[in-house]
């Protein structure tokens, strides 16, 4: 079993916030990618790729109305 930040988890993690935003659950999808970013810095670093998606992906993610 993996821990909460092992790569495989954190790539779980951001597959599901991905799928939440496709499904209009913004602001779900908005806390997951940033704890998700916040968790790769730490584990992958700023300059890794998997971090860099991350932020992308938490930037793209629409605001509440």
């Amino acid at each position: 079993m993996h821990g909460d930040d092992h790569p495989d988890t954190l790539r779980s993690a951001y597959s599901l916030a991905d799928d939440l935003a496709a499904l209009g659950e913004h602001a779900r999808a908005r806390e997951l990618h940033r704890d998700t970013l916040v968790r790769r810095r730490r584990v992958l670093g700023e300059g890794h790729p998997d971090t860099k998606r991350s932020a992308q992906a938490l930037a793209e993610v629409p605001s509440a109305p």
